[in-house]
């Protein structure tokens, strides 16, 4: 999810869900140890519950990154054992790293030796051609002795060579069994699937198995369904809450970053998946999009775009009053963390 779920992305998703943990993007411990701190840790006190995810395999980085984190208010600290991209195998993190569990502990326990919040690991069930369930099984239980009791398991392996880490995402086949092989062996650890859900129905098939569900790109964009996770899986009651009313409050916060010198349309960009499923989505999106309208207020652009809705929904066939009025519950819902 890197240049994705960056602090206004986090933001407009927490506005459709209060308790869902959201995640930043990786962040390597070179960027945070020689580079621009606030750029990279800097968020909204409105994106709590929030992990950082950090990129590295060098157990002092990770521990002064870590420590950093907690220093600014993060509520989790997350290493990346999952991401394939050659990029990232050069220094040496990511998914490669599964392939040396006890380099692994060894970093998580320096990050649990210095901070309070939970260190947590994300990976996948395998690297290459491995599929025996022992290699995955005996990482978990290396990097478990560490310390760690929270895994967030992919469920495809990762293939280091060959293909791109987008084909990464859609050509090793998901095994899921493997992660509810993983809840069984370990039931004392937290355990959390990752990798091709989509839909609400789905979710709650793998909550019968696995302890957590995290998504991703489906999320992002298709954000819309959200609204309906407190509901559904916190148990808290319907939020009541519209997509005028979400649009409104992203209006108001691309207003706020406007008048402290950043464009708002690196806000607006996370939020043109808001109204699939209406009639009038597209042109609503091509307003939004429109290069010629980014010297405009988002207030502004928010009117037009929402005319350019109303007319298109007139034009469908639809009463133009009733577009606003669709709710989660009439969309397939997503899940992400």
């Amino acid at each position: 999810m890197m240049d994705w779920t960056d602090r206004h992305c986090r933001y407009l998703h927490r506005l459709l869900s209060t308790h869902t943990r959201l995640y930043t993007e990786m962040v390597t411990t070179g960027a945070l140890l020689h580079g621009d701190v606030p750029r990279h840790l800097d968020f909204n006190h409105e994106e709590h519950p929030l992990a950082l995810q950090l990129g590295g395999s060098e157990p002092a980085d990770l521990a002064a990154c870590a420590r950093l984190g907690e220093q600014w208010g993060y509520d989790e600290i997350n290493l990346n054992c999952g991401c394939p991209s050659e990029r990232v195998q050069r220094g040496s993190f990511g998914a490669c790293l599964m392939a040396e569990p006890q380099l692994v502990a060894d970093g998580v326990k320096a990050m649990c030796d210095v901070v309070s919040v939970p260190v947590t690991v994300k990976h996948r069930i395998g690297i290459d051609k491995v599929e025996s369930y022992d290699f995955v099984r005996d990482f978990v239980g290396t990097v478990a002795m560490a310390g760690c009791s929270v895994f967030i398991v992919h469920a495809r392996n990762a293939w280091l060579k060959g293909i791109s880490p987008k084909e990464n995402r859609e050509l090793p086949p998901l095994r899921y069994d493997t992660v509810h092989r993983l809840k069984r062996d370990f039931p004392a650890l937290t355990i959390v699937l990752n990798g091709g859900i989509k839909t609400a129905e789905q979710i709650d098939e793998q909550l019968t198995q696995v302890d957590g569900v995290m998504l991703g790109r489906e999320p992002y964009h298709h954000p819309w369904p959200m609204a309906d996770w407190d509901r559904r899986f916190f148990g808290d009651a319907a939020s009541g809450i519209d997509r005028d009313g979400v649009e409104a409050a992203m209006v108001a916060y691309m207003e706020r970053i406007a008048a402290d010198g950043e464009p708002w349309s690196r806000a607006s960009r996370h939020m043109m998946g808001l109204r699939d499923g209406q009639p009038g989505a597209r042109r609503w999106r091509q307003v939004w999009s429109d290069h010629r309208l980014k010297s405009w207020p988002a207030s502004a652009v928010s009117a037009e775009a929402r005319r350019a809705l109303a007319s298109a929904a007139v034009s469908a066939g639809f009463d133009p009053g009733q577009v606003a009025s669709t709710t989660p519950n009439s969309a397939s819902a997503n899940a992400t963390a």
